[in-house]
């Protein structure tokens, strides 16, 4: 890894679950492979009545919990000097003027000022960050997701940011863009003369993106009913996906020409038959062990709640290199199994010269990124003996066994980039805006609609009804990979 320059890294909410889990031991992490300029300063601020020691204390006590290598003590004596405190309530006043002095105190012209807090919150760590100035041009604005409930909340969310922070100033993070398989999309494509001739609708049948989870709302009744799977992953993460594989080559990989294109794409994207999207919600199932409850049953969960945990949208891309394809994106809780890829299925060859009883599967390009980030093209081969006779062959590329080291987090890849001042993972207002703008269509039908959810067993791959989506064109689901190697 590069050395990023000294900076003061504010962690807004630093009391709360993701600093504890993410965004310590990502920055620890950068401390281990020495990214981290050793003069950094790292800043926490919450509601608490902690001081520097008992922040440190938390802190080591997160990282043996959560860190993602053996906990070394002489690395974190090394760091911990570099820890400090600052009390202060998230909706103005003296709490800002005590954090600009201390920032003052430390001496760093660079300020990264991280919101590891509830959403509602944001815009007031904005507007109390602008009245006490610390909104200058040094300093980085980086905001979590979920970046507003709808299209409106969005727009006038960023009008608040923007009012404070120019728009090179915020990075708005999407940490599924970190990962190496979302990154290596790129690598595959532009870098490699094999793949990217046949990246259009000539060659592509369709594309599946696929985000699949075991658990359940893990005791976030509260905030699902609120959110449900569309503004929990499917504006965010497989939109963001999706535009990924739909891109034009940029001029550079650089923070604006990235960014330009997946704006282009999303701008051409909309959703197809909006009534026919399937909205899931899952049910105790026979997979699972029966103290598992349905969605209905869960704490915090209206009893008649239609609330989606799944749903499965077909989009479309208006331009020149995509007219016709179908992109196919799905997500669900409860599911068999942790899965997240993207299956770029090929149109089958217009004539084979064999004879066969059962006609060739299509060849896939299958990108995993959990688990087992890597990449495996399917194609047909020949069967060994006498005659021809086909079946699917596989080659597998798995970044654990190809570069025999640790992948690093999304979140030290992305806390890195914003140490670089390099934006280009993150996501820029007009992308939010548009993300939102594709989406809302569904969300309109569907909550303004009285259908019961399509319901789905607990341990399944979702709902009857997403199988139909694709079989009434005579396609199905990719089987994602279960096992980790």
């Amino acid at each position: 890894m590069v050395k990023a320059p000294a900076c003061t890294f504010v962690i807004f909410g630093v009391s709360g679950d993701l600093a504890a889990r993410k965004l310590i031991p990502a920055l620890f992490e950068l401390h281990r492979e020495g990214a981290m300029h050793e003069d950094t300063q790292i800043v926490g601020y919450a509601r608490r009545d902690w001081d520097d020691d008992e922040l440190r204390t938390r802190m080591r006590d997160a990282l043996i919990k959560y860190g993602h290598g053996d906990f070394d003590q002489a690395l974190w004596d090394d760091l911990a000097p570099r820890l400090s405190f600052c009390q202060g309530n998230y909706e103005g006043g003296e709490g800002y003027h005590a954090l600009a002095n201390h920032l003052k105190s430390l001496s760093h012209e660079t300020h990264l000022f991280y919101t590891a807090t509830p959403p509602s919150t944001y815009e007031s760590i904005a507007n109390g960050l602008g009245q006490a100035g610390l909104n200058q041009s040094d300093a980085r604005f980086i905001i979590e997701k979920p970046f507003g409930t709808d299209l409106e909340s969005a727009k006038a969310l960023n009008a608040t940011i923007l009012k404070n922070f120019d728009e090179e100033q915020v990075y708005r993070i999407d940490h599924y863009l970190a990962k190496e398989t979302a990154q290596n999309i790129a690598a595959l494509r532009f870098a490699n003369t094999i793949f990217e001739p046949t990246w259009n609708s000539q060659y592509v049948d369709h594309v599946q993106v696929t985000m699949a989870e075991p658990m359940g709302i893990e005791g976030r009744g509260s905030f699902y009913e609120q959110a449900g799977v569309v503004r929990d992953v499917v504006q965010n993460h497989l939109l963001q996906l999706a535009a990924l594989v739909a891109t034009e080559p940029p001029a550079s990989y650089d923070a604006k020409s990235v960014r330009d294109e997946k704006v282009k794409v999303l701008r051409a994207m909309h959703c197809v038959q909006v009534g026919d999207a399937v909205m899931g919600q899952y049910v105790s199932g026979s997979a699972h062990s029966s103290h598992q409850n349905s969605y209905r049953d869960e704490e915090g969960v209206d009893s008649r709640s239609r609330q989606a945990t799944y749903a499965a949208i077909e989009l479309r891309i208006d331009n020149w290199r995509w007219a016709g394809v179908p992109f196919y994106i799905r997500s669900g809780k409860r599911l068999v199994s942790k899965s997240s890829e993207i299956v770029i299925y090929y149109k089958t060859p217009p004539h084979v010269p064999f004879q066969f009883r059962k006609p060739p599967r299509e060849d896939r390009i299958v990108l995993r990124l959990v688990p087992n980030e890597g990449i495996s093209i399917r194609y047909n081969a020949k069967v060994p003996g006498q005659g021809i006779s086909l079946n699917t062959a596989s080659m597998d590329f798995y970044y654990n066994e190809q570069f025999k080291r640790r992948n690093p987090d999304a979140y030290e890849t992305l806390l890195l980039d914003a140490m670089m001042g390099d934006a280009t993972l993150f996501m820029r207002a007009d992308e939010v805006e548009e993300q939102w703008r594709i989406v809302m269509p569904i969300l309109n039908t569907w909550e303004n609609a009285n259908d019961e959810p399509a319901f789905y067993e607990s341990g399944s791959w979702g709902p009857e009804e997403a199988d139909d989506m694709l079989a009434r064109s005579g396609r199905r689901w990719h089987a994602p990979q279960t096992e980790s190697r």
